[in-house]
């Protein structure tokens, strides 16, 4: 029997509780190639290893703290066959049976794209902030577009902004070329492995899809200890990558506290929302320094 055309790799942990219905979206797709399951599981304690055993091709198996955002999903994309590789986490769920063949779509019709990327759409029971903040998100859109650049020089001369807009690819539903990931695999980091492999396969002459016919729903709710620290290191990673200060100054931090904490009242009356309108702005302001500063960066796989 040939080879799948396309390969599913699911980074998983303690997933018992939402990966049957990923499993179960994922069978019910329209397709017309073979397709295949890589699970990589970090160390669950909740019987997610065996739910995987009678529902993937393959599972690797890790220790929990062997856990990173880049060279775990390599680890899978090794194991996987298709030339095409779509990345999911466990707590995504595509929304219709025609998700699958939207997302590979571009890469079936034109060898340039490198890789695509799903939209997300809001859990049912999301909260009104994570719906707000999602929505400006740039993988909520309903407009597909596709990312190239001219040369290292021309992405050089953009400002930090655009180069991060340009860069803009995320890995809770993408699917990537296997023979361009041979050449430039994911980076060990501790968030952003996403952005980063962007950069480099844009800097390579390769190009970026996003498809908004391919939708996810995902969204999370977390405390804003978690929010703050997640916003902290993926600000550091946006500067080191791109030079991003999205608060270079302390003036700005309190307006964006201020202006944050007004929205926030606006769309829910709690305490985390109160909480949330400190952790994001402090987050982005203290990641960014830390770069600068040369601080130290936390162990990958802790946010």
């Amino acid at each position: 029997m040939s080879d799948p055309a396309v390969s599913i790799v699911i980074p998983t942990r303690n997933g018992a509780a939402t990966l049957p219905a990923l499993l179960d979206a994922i069978a019910r797709q329209r397709v017309e190639f073979r397709l295949e399951i890589v699970a990589v599981d970090s160390g669950s304690t909740d019987g997610t290893a065996e739910l995987l055993r009678g529902r993937v091709d393959r599972l690797i198996t890790i220790a929990a703290d062997a856990f990173d955002h880049g060279l775990t999903r390599n680890l899978g994309i090794e194991q996987a066959r298709g030339e095409l590789v779509v990345l999911l986490v466990q707590d995504a769920l595509p929304v219709s049976d025609t998700w699958l063949a939207a997302l590979t779509a571009p890469l079936f019709g034109d060898d340039r794209v490198a890789g695509t990327f799903a939209r997300q759409l809001p859990r049912p029971d999301a909260s009104p902030i994570t719906r707000w903040y999602l929505a400006r998100w740039a993988a909520s859109s309903e407009i597909p577009r596709t990312h190239a650049v001219e040369s290292r020089a021309a992405f050089d001369a953009l400002e930090p902004a655009a180069q991060f807009e340009r860069c803009i690819f995320d890995n809770v539903c993408s699917c990537i070329r296997q023979s361009v990931w041979r050449r430039q695999p994911f980076a060990s980091t501790p968030i952003a492995e996403d952005l980063e492999w962007a950069k480099a396969v844009l800097l390579a002459g390769y190009r970026l899809a996003y498809v908004p016919s391919a939708a996810v729903i995902h969204s999370h709710d977390r405390p804003a200890r978690y929010e703050y620290a997640r916003t902290r290191v993926l600000h550091r990673r946006l500067y080191e990558l791109f030079r991003l200060r999205t608060i270079p100054t302390l003036p700005l931090l309190a307006r964006a506290i201020v202006s944050s904490l007004a929205t926030h009242l606006r769309l829910e009356r709690n305490g985390r929302a109160v909480a949330l309108a400190f952790a994001w702005p402090l987050g982005q302001y203290l990641g960014a320094l830390s770069a600068i500063k040369g601080w130290k960066t936390p162990r990958a796989g802790t946010v």
